[in-house]
């Protein structure tokens, strides 16, 4: 046979076996399903209390079920990559990410800390029945069960506190003794039985013993799940390893091989001694050696129900069903150690058993919850991160974990702990069964665990069945747990944690979103739909707060909102520039809350650039179509190149078929000098910081390295705070200053509450319904609910009453609201004299004046200066440009106390209106007003009549 054929056929050999395990697993799971519905069904389910021993089969199955789908689901996620310590929260917060993982690591960490306090407890109930047989107690059984279990803890913490080694060489101590204790009991089976021994109950083996305690029989209102919420917890050991992980040489390999090796050895532990011991005693017992059926006589008439098997046996157990019994599986806590070859040694077992599981809970609790502290979720807790010694060892955890399990030990009482824990415990194994399913059913390339012998799907089924058993167990309990994980959760994701671990829900949130973008993409474009989908043009998202905030409030929960950059200059240099702040400005737009996405581009110049964003940004449907962009101020002193550059954006923006917003406030929109200076303030306070740590380290000398540093920077921070980007001729720092508070008071202006006034929208053309539909949108804004709009048009002299009535009528039929509708009857009349003036003073260094020369200086001068104003473009263009100074006009005797003025935005015909003589009508028409916004739709329909 050839290497390959080889290797084919152990492949195959593995997958039958994982086929078969997975069979063997649904076997169980319908044994228990059946088992569960027999149980609610069965008529005598209110009968008397029943004790560990009964239905353990049942519950062996039930718990391997649990156990063995959660280890299978463990060892996939602990083989996908480095585990450190935290155990199960580790597993989970780094799957499902720290909403879950920061509320089931808080449950998790308490359970294990319960946890000890059930062990304790459990140990100090054998120590007080010891102390019953032989007249010992101290004050009475509770209390006695409470002064022990405090001790005992006490003890198992200075083990714990002593370190990983001492606690490794006293667990090893413990499993020997328990290892010798369980292969006692099955001794002790085989040992023939004395006649006291028959008269507690105890016989050898026999069949009739074995089938009549097969049968459930619950008593006192127990139920299949009251007794499995006791009998659980002896389960929840299967996370010891993983708690430790971060202890273990190789937790990748260790884990899945110790977890599943130990289900498997305790599982076949758990049933061969329930077998056993079902099968060699019985369930009700006298203890009188006199009980004995005389040969002969035939069996008395009460040898009915459970204790026939007695009877047949010889003895007569019937006075045990009208009063309660001292002996049997039902009644003696203790009947292992009769059972046992050596008595003593059960007890030694038991004193093992509880006190090698206390103390793994005991050193778990703290190492998981310092895990979490350390993660730094719940701020509050972070005083609890802090180790100690070599192997960071959680001190505080310790002293935390001891008050929790002294005060639940003051319970006294095993059956009121346990069912708390299962609960606690089967919401952690939920966690991580979903977590398992939740990164298969991702798809991320990142999953790819060296564990291959799981399924998501029966992930998926383990954590619906850790769900359905913990309501069936104690349905108060199982919500009180989940609404505590609820309140966790929520409290998480509302401080949003600065983390990223690469969990599924990011991927599950990629694969969702690349498959609504393609679903969306199979759908045609409706009016009905229309979506303002704006690319605003902020550079970095922290320069231009205000055109960013305007742009968020049209797009909030109705489209998308792009902030856009251009880096211009070397290629090397723009790259190296703009990957820097790629993260950053991102960052910067969640922590503000503003609901946008950064993009950027590096290209030679700034028109190439945008015109890249304008063709290749967006997704499929979920493209801009709405340019956004700031006015610019200093058109008149930046070059005929930088001004091109502009109107040509505006333009290629039509040519694409974007609707173009122009945004203008008059202490304008730029406040990335103030920006860059907070930024120096920061590295000079962190300069700072350092230069006073190295004095502190050297006894108050500081090194000349710190010194140097810190001078450099306040010298770069002077000077950048006082740069010349406000004017050519800076004026002196005291005018700086106050106009930097006007630009940032102006900046944050729409991002808070807006005063009670009027948005007033001049709709001078129909450009399809843009410039009507972008401030109905801001009016259904919080911000923005006390403005309210009023509406401008023009209109012809002696029809303005008309022109009313309809504009109403349309503004109806549009579902639109507004307080007043005003006609401007006198738009075209000749402007004033003065405002004449200031354009021809705005224009005048930009004209050429080509008329006072003769016609070959003209031409050479065309020529020479392409881009300048002439004389005959003037005169064709003299009624737009006088209605620009008319509008102006008008908006101060109409406008000037709007919160936000929105005009219909003038286009220049390409090749025609020179780019200066544009952005003078620009200049002239927003000159002096509130913040006002140009507003020009691409002639697409974005509102209709029909529903």
């Amino acid at each position: 046979m050839s290497g390959n054929d080889m290797m084919a056929h152990s492949l195959t050999l593995e997958q039958k076996t994982a086929f078969a395990f997975v069979g063997m697993l649904l076997v169980f799971l319908g044994l228990l399903i059946v088992r569960c519905f027999r149980i609610l069904l069965d008529p005598y389910s209110s009968m008397p209390s029943s004790n560990w021993a009964d239905g353990i089969e049942g519950l062996e199955k039930g718990t391997c079920v649990v156990t063995t789908i959660t280890g299978l689901s463990m060892s996939a996620i602990c083989t996908n990559g480095v585990v450190r310590g935290g155990g199960a929260y580790y597993l989970i917060s780094r799957s499902l990410g720290p909403e879950f993982g920061g509320s089931i690591g808080l449950i998790f960490a308490f359970a294990n800390a319960v946890a000890v306090s059930m062990y304790v407890v459990g140990f100090a109930e054998t120590v007080v029945d010891l102390l019953k047989d032989h007249d010992a107690i101290m004050v009475d059984e509770l209390n006695d069960i409470r002064i022990i279990g405090c001790i005992t803890v006490v003890l198992l913490l200075a083990i714990s506190v002593a370190g990983m080694e001492w606690e490794a060489k006293a667990q090893i101590i413990l499993l020997i003794i328990l290892l010798v204790a369980i292969a006692n009991v099955f001794v002790g089976t085989f040992i023939p039985t004395t006649a006291d021994k028959n008269s507690k109950g105890i016989f050898n083996y026999n069949s009739k013993v074995f089938l009549e305690n097969f049968k459930p029989d619950f008593r006192e209102g127990a139920t299949f799940f009251s007794v499995f919420a006791i009998f659980f917890p002896a389960a929840t050991g299967i996370l010891a390893g993983a708690n430790i992980s971060g202890d273990l040489k190789d937790p990748q390999g260790a884990i899945p091989k110790g977890t599943l090796l130990a289900i498997l050895i305790t599982g076949v532990t758990y049933l061969g001694v329930a077998l056993c011991v079902s099968a060699t005693v019985v369930r009700d017992a006298t203890g009188n050696l006199t009980d004995l059926i005389i040969p002969g006589a035939g069996p008395p008439p009460n040898c009915t129900g459970p204790a026939i098997a007695a009877c047949e046996l010889g003895y007569d157990f019937s006075s045990c069903a009208v009063k309660k019994c001292d002996f049997g599986l039902l009644n003696n806590n203790q009947v292992m150690t009769l059972v046992s070859g050596f008595g003593p040694l059960i007890i030694a077992g038991t004193f093992s058993a509880t006190l090698s599981s206390a103390l793994a809970s005991l050193v778990s609790a703290p190492k998981v919850f310092q895990a979490l502290c350390k993660d730094n979720i719940y701020k509050i807790l972070h005083f609890f991160a802090k180790g100690h010694g070599k192997n960071n060892e959680p001190i505080r955890g310790y002293v935390l974990t001891f008050l929790i399990s002294v005060a639940f030990i003051l319970i006294g009482n095993l059956n009121t702990i346990a069912p708390i824990i299962s609960n606690f415990f089967l919401a952690s194994y939920a966690l991580i069964n979903f977590s398992c399913f939740h990164a298969s059913y991702a798809k991320s390339p990142g999953w790819r665990p060296g564990y291959k012998y799981y399924n998501m799907w029966l992930s998926l089924l383990g954590a619906l069945l850790c769900c359905v058993v913990m309501f069936v167990i104690n349905w108060w309990a199982a919500l009180l747990t989940y609404g505590i994980e609820i309140l966790l959760y929520v409290y998480v994701t509302v401080k949003k944690p600065d983390v990223n671990w690469g969990s599924s829900t990011q991927a599950v949130t990629f694969v969702s979103a690349v498959s609504n973008a393609l679903s969306l993409s199979g759908v045609e474009d409706h009016v009905k739909n229309f979506r303002p989908q704006i690319l605003a043009l902020t550079g970095s998202a922290r320069t231009r707060p205000a055109l960013l905030d305007l742009a968020h409030s049209f797009t909030k929960n109705y489209g998308l909102c792009l902030t856009c950059e251009v880096f211009v200059g070397p290629r090397s240099e723009a790259l190296e520039e703009m990957n820097a702040g790629m993260e950053k400005n991102q960052l910067w737009l969640r922590k503000t809350k503003r609901k946008a996405f950064y993009a950027a581009v590096a290209c030679d110049n700034f028109r190439d650039g945008t015109e890249s964003l304008l063709q290749a940004s967006g997704l499929g449907r979920m493209k801009p179509n709405i340019l956004m962009l700031g006015f610019k101020r200093n058109w008149k002193t930046a070059g005929s190149e930088a001004v091109q550059s502009y109107v040509g954006i505006l333009h290629d923006a039509f040519d694409f078929e974007y609707g173009t917003a122009m945004m203008r406030m008059n202490e304008g929109l730029d406040v990335s000098h103030i920006v860059e200076a907070e930024e120096e303030m920061l590295k000079a306070a962190k300069e700072q910081q350092a230069l006073d740590n190295e004095m502190m380290q050297n006894g108050g000398k500081a090194r000349g390295l710190f010194r140097k540093s810190r001078n450099s920077s306040q010298q770069v921070l002077t000077n950048q705070r006082y740069s010349s980007r406000v004017s050519v001729c800076a004026p002196p720092p005291a005018q700086v200053a106050k106009m930097n508070e006007k630009l940032l008071e102006a900046s944050a202006q729409f991002k808070k509450k807006q005063p009670k006034g009027t948005i007033d929208v001049w709709w001078l053309f129909d450009d399809g319904g843009l410039t009507l539909l972008l401030p109905y949108i801001l009016t259904t804004r919080k911000k923005w609910k006390d403005s309210k709009l009023r509406i401008f048009i023009a209109g012809e002299p002696g029809r303005s009453e008309l022109n009313k009535q309809e504009m109403k009528s349309l503004l109806q039929k549009f579902r639109i609201n507004c307080i007043d509708i005003n006609v401007i009857d006198d738009i075209h009349i000749q402007p004033r004299t003065e405002s004449l003036k200031k354009l021809d003073d705005m224009i005048e260094p930009f004209r050429l004046r080509e008329q006072s020369k003769d016609a070959a200086q003209a031409e050479a001068m065309r020529k020479e200066y392409p881009w300048k104003i002439t004389d005959e473009e003037l005169s064709t263009f003299e009624e737009k440009t006088n209605l620009q100074i008319r509008l102006n006009e008008l908006l101060q005797e109409n406008s000037k106390s709007a919160n936000l003025i929105i005009v219909s935005m003038p286009i220049a015909r390409k090749e025609s209106v020179s780019d200066f003589l544009y952005m003078a009508w620009l200049d002239i028409l927003t000159k002096d007003l509130p913040p006002t916004l140009l507003i020009r739709g691409n002639h697409k329909s974005v509102l209709t009549f029909y529903s």
